[in-house]
Formats: structure tokens, C-alpha cells, sequence
């Protein structure tokens, strides 16, 4: 072999090396996260509360110090800790109780602008950012309720959704392919998409055959649904993170990045989630049964 055939394949060999360099630490992060909040989703009430909480709090940190280009501010500490207690609230005293909550940090993220003197820009991403995250919170504990519908809900969601980050995954390191929005996330490939969107239809297809009394084709149609409402807010999320230069929102999780990369697919298809099952059993206090139950 040629120098310039060695030199080739070294190269090759390295860029192969890369593209797997975060399977193993994907894997180790999933090994335990997941048992951790399938352990919490099935206990629900305020444990399962209490874990949004904390996540949501992580998020939210990750978004500010986006937002605003350094580190966490005291007024950002605030906002963190009031999206937190509307998590933890939730279980005890109802929605309200969490949208209110909210809702005093919006005034608060207003006062804090007015008299801290932030940009006005800042203070429409935070505002948006406590929505956001805000309807996000009050989706996903809506949607575990308190019965043992929310248990499959939960499940039934989560694995539409992060089977389709695993099938993108593997479909597009292994097929390749054209860019599916390269000005937006140039990693993304349409083989990763469309194998992802298989993948996650099929998963969430298997938990609805062994789970829920109602039709297989309705099951496959949702989980297809809520696969591509997760890619949307992955992307979503990649816009945003390059609108603000940056490639991950934190080094939490390792092969991941931080709380919101790992969960930005999720946050959508909960909206989605309970947007269907609002409309179908027309009661906040049946998100899970209006999706699982037709």
C-alpha cells in the first residue's frame, strides 16, 4: 500500500472512530437514567413530581445561561426555583396551583428586567422559556395522572419518542446520506429521520399491543405522530442553540450534552401528547386515557 493509501485509511479509520466515540457513554448514561425514571413514573404522586422538578430546574439553568451568555444570575436562580415548585406543587394542590406559579414568574422575569436593566431580548427568551417549559411541566404530570393509565401513558410516550433518538441514531451513522437540514443541525441525516420515525413508530406500536385494549393501527398512527413531533423539537432546539453559537446546552450528561438536548424531543411530543388527549377525553384530570382509549 501506497503512503497515500495508508495515510487514506488512517484518516478513515479516525473519522470511524468519531462517529462511535459517544456510543458508550450514551450507553452507560441510559443504563442509569433510565431504571431511575421508570422507578419514579411508577411510583408517581410527588416522587414522580419531585423528579420533574429537578430536571426541569436543570433545563431551565441551561436556558438561561443560553439566554444570557454567562453564568447563572440571581434573578435566573429565581425563575429556576419558582418553574421547579410549580412541578412539586402540581400533585398536591392541582393545575392552577401550577399556572399560577408560573405565571408569578413571568411578573417576576418582568420586574427583574425593569429594574436589573437585562436586554429586551433576553427578557422575550426567558418569557418564552418559562411558557414553554412551564406548559411542558404541566403536560407530562397530566399525562401520568394518578392511576395506572399514566404509568402506560408514560411509557407509551417515552419509548415513541427516545426509541426514535435511537433508531436516528444508529440509521444515520450506519446509512448516511444526504443532510436533512444542514443549516440547522448538519449532523441530521434523512436516514436518521426516516429510520428514526420507524423505529420509534414501532416501539411505541409494541407497548400499545401488550398494553392498551384498543386498536393496533390507532396506536402505531400516535406513535408515529408523537416520533415526529420529537424530531420537530429536536430540531427546534438545534435552531435555537445555533441562533446563541453553541453546540450543546451543557456537558451534563455524558455522550448527551446537557438536560435539554437529551430531553428537547420529549418536551414537544408531551404538548402534542396532551393536546390529543385533552381533545379526545375533554377532562385535564384524563390526558392518559383520552390517548390510550378510543
Amino acid at each position: 500500500m501506497s503512503d497515500n493509501g495508508k495515510n487514506k485509511h488512517i484518516r478513515n479509520k479516525k473519522i470511524e472512530q468519531k462517529r462511535w466515540a459517544d456510543l458508550l457513554p450514551r450507553f452507560l448514561s441510559a443504563l442509569v437514567l433510565v431504571p431511575l425514571t421508570a422507578f419514579l413514573l411508577y411510583l408517581g404522586d410527588i416522587w414522580f413530581a419531585i423528579l420533574i422538578a429537578v430536571v426541569f430546574a436543570g433545563i431551565y439553568r441551561e436556558w438561561e445561561i443560553m439566554i444570557c451568555r454567562k453564568k447563572l444570575t440571581i434573578s435566573g436562580l429565581v425563575l429556576t426555583i419558582l418553574l421547579a415548585f410549580s412541578a412539586i406543587i402540581f400533585p398536591i394542590y392541582g393545575i392552577v396551583s401550577s399556572i399560577t406559579i408560573i405565571a408569578l414568574a413571568l411578573i417576576f422575569a418582568i420586574i427583574a428586567n425593569i429594574f436589573v436593566g437585562t436586554k429586551i431580548t433576553n427578557l422575550f427568551w426567558r418569557i418564552g422559556g418559562l411558557i414553554y417549559f412551564g406548559a411542558v411541566i404541566i403536560a407530562i404530570l397530566s399525562i401520568r395522572s394518578d392511576n395506572n393509565w399514566g404509568i402506560v401513558a408514560g411509557v407509551f410516550l417515552a419509548s415513541s419518542v427516545w426509541m426514535t433518538d435511537t433508531g436516528a441514531f444508529f440509521a444515520g451513522r450506519f446509512l448516511g446520506g444526504a443532510r436533512l437540514s444542514p443549516e440547522i443541525s448538519p449532523a441530521k441525516t434523512w436516514s436518521g429521520a426516516i429510520g428514526g420515525l420507524i423505529i420509534g413508530a414501532l416501539s411505541g406500536s409494541l407497548v400499545w399491543l401488550i398494553a392498551v385494549p384498543t386498536n393496533w393501527w390507532i396506536g402505531l398512527i400516535l406513535a408515529a405522530i408523537f416520533s415526529f413531533f420529537g424530531q420537530i423539537g429536536d430540531l427546534i432546539e438545534s435552531a435555537i442553540k445555533r441562533r446563541f453559537l453553541i453546540k450543546d446546552s451543557s456537558d451534563l450528561i455524558p455522550g448527551h450534552g446537557g438536560l435539554l438536548d437529551r430531553l428537547d424531543s420529549l418536551t414537544l411530543a408531551s404538548l402534542v401528547f396532551f393536546i390529543i388527549g385533552f381533545l379526545n377525553s375533554g377532562q385535564i384530570e384524563q390526558i392518559a386515557e383520552g390517548v390510550l382509549l378510543w
